[in-house]
């Protein structure tokens, strides 16, 4: 896949990278697939490529445009929106939901601004993967699937716990255990204080739920 990050547009990291590849297990041809914090656009442009007919949401003007550009790159077309996470698509429900939403755990609680919104998750790191949780069951068709990456400094156990209650049937189908990131080393400090890294912990585990809705 051939991408281009303009400036103020978050690059695509191993995550993204790890959940675009797990992709070819779950999209079908013809599937209605929604990425709501699509950045570069790589996972929307990943299903697509698959023949999936892919909705990108960004809350960034760049990012929406960078997605919009990189789908032309790849010879794939995708539904490029900007708002909110799924407000611009409220009421329509979709085949799957593929996300990599902002989870870096936030020094304080100011609001992001520019290109921060990619990262910053709010002061545990989940403030939108709540949102999102609570968001899938009504975002999902009978028998389609959440799938989202996040890291294990952010509580994957509150994550099952949300989808669970929310009726979907939670499974982790990958787990990639690594170096931190550039900017969760920066903070490692503060997160070895709040108790979300060990003392001296220098790797994170990243993984890819799957939340599946009855078919």
């Amino acid at each position: 896949m051939r991408l281009i990050t303009v400036p103020g547009v978050f690059r695509p990291r191993s995550d993204s990278w790890m959940l675009a590849r797990r992709l070819a297990d779950h999209v079908r041809a013809g599937d209605e697939v929604l990425d709501p914090f699509t950045g570069s656009g790589i996972l929307a442009i990943a299903a697509s490529k698959l023949g999936a007919r892919a909705t990108a949401i960004d809350i960034s003007r760049r990012a929406v445009g960078c997605a919009r550009l990189n789908a032309r790159l790849n010879g794939v077309a995708i539904e490029a929106l900007r708002g909110d996470m799924s407000a611009p698509v409220a009421g329509r429900r979709f085949d799957l939901v593929v996300a990599n939403p902002p989870y870096l755990p936030s020094v304080d609680d100011s609001p992001p601004r520019g290109a921060a919104r990619a990262w910053e998750g709010g002061r545990g790191g989940r403030a939108l993967l709540d949102r999102l949780c609570l968001d899938a069951p009504r975002r999902l068709r009978p028998g389609g699937t959440l799938l989202v990456v996040h890291s294990d400094v952010c509580d994957p156990a509150a994550t099952e716990r949300i989808l669970s209650e929310g009726g979907l049937e939670v499974s982790v189908v990958e787990r990639s255990r690594g170096p931190l990131g550039p900017l969760l080393a920066a903070r490692a400090p503060a997160l070895e204080a709040s108790g979300r890294l060990r003392p001296g912990e220098l790797e994170e585990e990243m993984l890819i739920l799957s939340a599946a809705a009855p078919a």
